[in-house]
Formats: C-alpha cells, structure tokens, sequence
C-alpha cells in the first residue's frame, strides 16, 4: 500500500481495526509503559499534592517538583475494577482491572512514553525515562546536551534558559498489537492529549512551555537511545521559569547552529544500548508504520516550516454570538480526578447557553499555546476548528454549528435536531446519541497538512486535534459534564452535515459532551 492510499484508509475505514482474520492476541500484549532494566535511577515523592491551587509564586524546579508535575501529566492515577460482559446485554459478565492515569487513551493502551532532559541542583543532568509503574526517573544518558539538542531543533529555542526538555514518543506495537495500520492514526491522537495535559499542568506550575513538531527526528532519537523501528519522538517541548527568553521560533537568530544535519549530530555521542521489557513474546510486523515514520522525518532544519490557521468564510453565515462568561479559575487537580468519559451513562438534560458558553471559550482560551509552527508572530489560530450539533442549548436553536474563537459566536451551518443522522453514522453503537445535547466536532484539511509539511503533516494535526480534545475534556469535567472521544463514525456524514467539502475540510474526531450517571464500579487513587 502506497502512503497515500494508507493515509486515505485511515480516515475512509476508520470502524476497521484490522485486516479479515485478525485476532488480537490479548495473552501476549505489551505492557502500556516502558520498563528500562539494570540502569541508575531516582525514585520520585509519591507525596503528590492533591490540589494544584494557591501556589505563591515562580521556584527552580527541584526533583521533587518536576515529580509531582510528571505524575500529573501521564503518572498511573487510579485504579478501577468493573464487570463487562462479552456479549453485550445478557451475556456473561467477567471482572475488567483497569489502570487508568488523567488521560484518554485509545482502548487504554498509551502508546505514548515520556523522557526529559533536566538540569536541576539535586539530581545529575542528564536524559531520563519517566518510569511510569514505579514512579521514578531512570537516567539514559548523563551530562550537558544544550548545544546537541538546540541544533536538533534548528536553534530556534536557546537551551541554556531552560531548566529541562519533554519528549513525547510513541511505541508503534504498544497499540498495533490490537488496532492494526489504525494504531497510526491513534498514536497521533494520544500523544497530542497528553501534549494538551502537559499544557495546562505547566501553568499551574507556572512553567513556560513551547512544542516543537519540527526537529531532527534521527538525532533526538539517538540523544535518547531509542530504535526509530519500534519508537520515535513525536514532539520535544522545552521548560523555563515564568518570564525565562528562550524561545525564537524564526531559526538561528545568533545561537550559532549553522549547517547541521540529523546525521551529523548523531556522530557526536555513542550508541546507548539499554535492555527494556515489552511482555509481548511475539512482535507482528507493522512495517507500514516504519514507513510513515521514516517518511515523515526530518534530517536538516532547511525542511522545517511554518503553516498559518485557515482562514474560513463568515459572511452571510447566520451567527449567534454567545454570552460572554468570566472564565473561572479551577482546580486542574480535582477536574483530573472528576474527568469521565460515558458511555451508557449519558443522560439527557437541559443544557443552559452560558454553560455552553463557558465550555467553548475555555478550550478556545486553553488552545492558544507557543508552537513552531506560527512563526515569530507566534499566533496564527488554530489548524483545526470546532463545530458542533446541539439539542436542547437553551436560548439557542436546534442546529449544527461552526464555533468562531476570533468573536465567540457560532455561526449556524443547518438548523434542526441532527441526532438521527449522527446516530446513523456510528459504527459502533456503543453510546445513545439521542441522550446527548452536546456532539462536538474537531475539523482539519482533508489533506492533513501534507503539501506543506510532508507526511510529518499527518502525524501533528492529529496531535493539534488530540490537544484540543484534551481541553474540552477538562473544561467539560470542570463544569460537572462527561465527554467520551469517539473514531467510530462515518465521516462522511459528519463532513455533509457541516458542508466541510466546501472548504477542503474532513472531521478528524466526535466528542459527545453531557450529563452522566456514574457506572457501578470500584475505583482507588494510586497517590501517597
């Protein structure tokens, strides 16, 4: 299958989790976190804080800090046991454990992982693993790699200024095991909900943050010691104190990069070589998402590029502007333990237009973030747009809707009750549309970004969908709703409803937004 045609799948078979014969070998499964073997480590204060107000200002980070703001970002945070049945309704029930942390995943595998960078005053500079199961860093490399890792991201983030660097990988098998060729279009979306958590914890933290797509891929790799055939970096973000001026977006500007090139970098440090543990005895090839990797790599800063927001017609669109409402400030820590995600749980209720309100401007708010994508400017808007189908808003008409961030209205696309339609369009009717009020949107260029940014393009307008998604969540939680991301619709349908052909858009993923009840469950805090 050519690269083109296996892009094109991913969104045309979005219900098909693998080719006709294929069984899911749940005895032989990878482990959903990394396990590195034989290698120093710090262990982590499992003290976490349990909320994340009232902090008195800006401090250097310490270990102990960087590990709370860890474990809120992708730690292991609770732990839940339900019954399923196999069947669906009158079938055998069976007990279902399930580790869960503050993000979604998709069938919680997480194929992401997390490494860091740091230089602190009470621990060794050096890489890190985030050892997830044991709540620990496990240290990859030891030393100082500001210059490295500032040529690696083409000099446009002064390295000196900041106290340590995120990695956000994937490990392809973590969910190919279950998802097949689909697992590529996951791994996109997981790693950009944990880029939106990382996003909002920083602020409480009172980090600055910045997220490169954009670096030379073969040479963070083997910074981190890791195979680019099972695992590669998807985004490296670095971290400064509040105020610290390390970002320059628009390339070299003094820090002395010059000509570089992934594989030249790589020729200054060894080869590291350290044993981790993957569970699975028995690894299926899943040489297609090399292929999309490899293809998707940049090996010199001369390809990185910049790539505005879509400018999208609004006259003649009949538009609802929506009350403005303070935004509220909350306390991420208890939305993080509140956040659910329905599915038979949905109940249908009266939805008040300021709730709605606040919901939309919250993650609007929430999504403007410094990127390498914008340029010097540094705000461009989005690369992906919210729309909506709405039932019972009160004060606003039964419709689909386009949500416009620049003057916080929605522009009405097709007024009328659109649940049967929506409903129609699942493959999985797993959820009850009609119990829904809220059925959000996330839309972005049908080409997925690939003329300007290659097949790279792909991989971060899922990420930028994955982070907006993450923001509705948490804004949902926050006001005492539930939201469940959803692939398993036909977007074809969604695509019509919206007239997204029209502007060379296609829905990217469906987020049903509501009132819930609590399923019958055990579920424990994995905190000190």
């Amino acid at each position: 299958m050519n690269l083109d045609a296996f892009v094109h799948h991913l969104h045309a078979s979005a219900h098909e989790s693998g080719p006709s014969g294929w069984e899911v070998d749940w005895a032989d499964a990878p482990l959903p976190y990394k396990l590195y073997r034989g290698l120093p480590a710090i262990p982590l204060s499992p003290e976490v804080p349990l909320t994340l107000l009232g902090k008195s200002g800006p401090t250097f980070p310490d270990i102990t800090g960087i590990g709370h703001f860890l474990w809120y970002i992708f730690g292991l945070a609770r732990l839940n046991q339900t019954y399923q049945t196999a069947n669906g309704w009158g079938g055998k029930a069976s007990p279902q454990q399930l580790i869960r942390r503050f993000v979604p995943s998709g069938g919680g595998l997480y194929p992401s992982e997390v490494y860091i960078y740091l230089k602190l005053n009470d621990a060794p500079p050096g890489v890190y693993h985030y050892d997830v199961a044991h709540h620990r860093l496990v240290l990859l490399r030891e030393g100082n790699f500001d210059s490295y890792l500032s040529r690696a991201l083409g000099g446009r983030c002064d390295l000196s200024a900041c106290f340590g660097t995120v990695f956000v990988s994937t490990v392809f098998w973590k969910n190919f095991f279950k998802y097949h060729h689909f697992a590529y279009r996951l791994q996109g979306l997981d790693a950009g909900v944990l880029i939106g958590q990382l996003l909002e914890v920083a602020k409480r933290f009172e980090f600055d943050v910045g997220v490169h797509y954009q670096f030379l891929d073969r040479a963070v790799n083997h910074l981190l010691g890791i195979s680019d055939r099972e695992e590669s970096v998807y985004a490296v973000i670095p971290l400064s104190e509040s105020g610290a001026t390390a970002w320059n977006p628009g390339g070299d500007g003094g820090l002395g990069v010059g000509h570089v090139s992934a594989a030249m970098l790589c020729k200054e440090l060894s080869v590291l070589r350290h044993e981790h543990y993957v569970r699975s005895r028995r690894v299926k090839d899943y040489s297609q998402l090399i292929r999309m990797n490899e293809a998707s790599m940049q090996h010199s800063p001369d390809s990185f590029r910049q790539v505005g927001a879509k400018k999208l017609a609004t006259s003649g669109i009949r538009a609802a502007y929506l009350p403005e409402v303070p935004q509220e400030s909350y306390d991420l820590a208890s939305v993080c333990r509140s956040r659910y995600s329905p599915e038979s749980e949905f109940v249908l209720t009266k939805v008040p237009l300021p709730q709605l309100s606040a919901l939309l401007q919250e993650a609007a708010a929430s999504c403007t973030y410094r990127n390498d994508l914008n340029g010097r400017r540094g705000k461009s808007g989005p690369r992906v747009s919210l729309y909506g189908s709405f039932y019972g808003i009160e004060g606003l008409p039964d419709g689909a809707y386009r949500y416009e961030s620049s003057d916080h209205s929605l522009r009405q696309i097709l007024r009328g009750d659109h649940r049967v339609r929506l409903q129609l369009g699942m493959f999985l009717h797993n959820l009850n549309l009609f119990q829904i009020p809220i059925c959000l949107h996330v839309a972005g260029d049908k080409n997925h970004l690939i003329p300007e940014l290659g097949y790279r393009g792909y991989r971060i307008q899922q990420m930028e969908a994955g982070i907006l998604v993450q923001q509705l969540l948490l804004a949902s939680a926050a006001k005492g709703m539930g939201g469940r991301p959803l692939l398993g619709f036909h977007a074809g349908y969604c695509d019509e409803l919206y007239k997204l052909g029209k502007i060379g858009d296609t829905t990217l993923i469906q987020l049903p937004v509501g009132a819930y009840r609590q399923r019958a469950y055990l579920e424990g805090g994995l905190h000190g």
